[in-house]
């Protein structure tokens, strides 16, 4: 846990379109009377947890890396630079050293290894981290990447970094869909993952994924079945095998398909929803608190 007083919950899925954002912001709402809560949008290529939370954006700050800059008057043409790059940032033309600054992820590494001094790091934009508060009073930020800038997870670490979570009960990560490196760094640090499935194959194939990365990282976690009632028994199947607890179950309807694409939440729903909810958020506390099977 990020402190003793702080509970953060990640909510991620293995594939878009699941309704992550739809668990993650109605999660947030619903404790929002009850906890001083922070959510995070960490999905920084198609940040969307604004469109239903509705935030007063009232801070922004630049999100950057750190990339060389060679001064070749001190530059001895070595060489050493453009070897320990592993992300083949460098490369020495002629005589020079050439900086390609999309594919540099800030380690520092070749100023680290220059002897004669040469490497001045600088600061390179990369998108933008805006913070401001909802109606309800949830703490909201989101990181916003920069189009055609490649790096996710510097932004994401930065905006984890950025908000202060001494003030807070809870924090709410919306993670990136998929199972890339840019999930790997939301879920860092979570004490528990909600992870958003629907039961169809595809559902079940990408679930896996995300699954195994939870595995791997020793993160708590359970399942919540948007769409229930479409598709097929599979998705139950390999929860109960492998015996990964259903947290809730949300069903198929075009009444909350219409209200997800006006931009309300389940809480606009049906207020039992609100409910449900907070009992989840109960349960997710005692598995973490109390370190029992969810």
């Amino acid at each position: 846990m990020e402190n003793a007083k702080v509970l953060c919950i990640t909510v991620a899925s293995g594939k878009g379109g699941t309704g992550k954002t739809t668990v993650a912001t109605s999660l947030a709402l619903s404790l929002a009377s009850q906890e001083n809560v922070l959510f995070l949008d960490c999905d920084v290529e198609a940040p969307n947890g604004h469109l239903f939370l509705k935030p007063q954006v009232e801070v922004e700050k630049k999100a950057v890396i750190l990339i060389p800059h060679i001064d070749m008057e001190k530059c001895i043409l070595c060489g050493k630079c453009v070897e320990v790059c592993q992300f083949h940032a460098l490369a020495e033309i002629g005589k020079s050293i050439m900086v390609f600054p999309q594919l540099c992820h800030g380690c520092g590494s070749c100023a680290w290894h220059c002897s004669s001094k040469a490497i001045k790091e600088i600061h390179n934009p990369i998108g933008i981290l805006e913070a401001g508060l909802t109606q309800e009073g949830i703490r909201f930020a989101h990181g916003v990447l920069t189009i055609s800038e490649p790096l996710t997870t510097p932004i994401i670490r930065q905006l984890k970094k950025w908000q202060n979570a001494e003030t807070v009960s809870v924090i709410i990560r919306d993670a990136p869909p998929g199972a890339s490196c840019s999930v790997v760094e939301t879920l860092r640090g979570a004490d528990f993952a909600l992870l958003i499935t629907e039961p169809t194959p595809f559902g079940l194939h990408d679930l896996k994924q995300v699954i195994g990365i939870l595995q791997d990282m020793k993160i708590p976690g359970g399942v919540i079945v948007n769409r229930d009632g479409i598709g097929d028994s599979q998705v139950d199947q390999f929860l109960l095998q492998n015996h990964i607890p259903i947290m809730m179950r949300i069903p198929y309807s075009t009444k909350i398909a219409s209200a997800i694409s006006s931009g309300n939440t389940l809480l606009d729903v049906s207020s039992n929803y609100g409910l449900e909810f907070q009992a989840l958020f109960q349960r997710i506390k005692k598995c973490v608190m109390e370190k029992e099977a969810c």
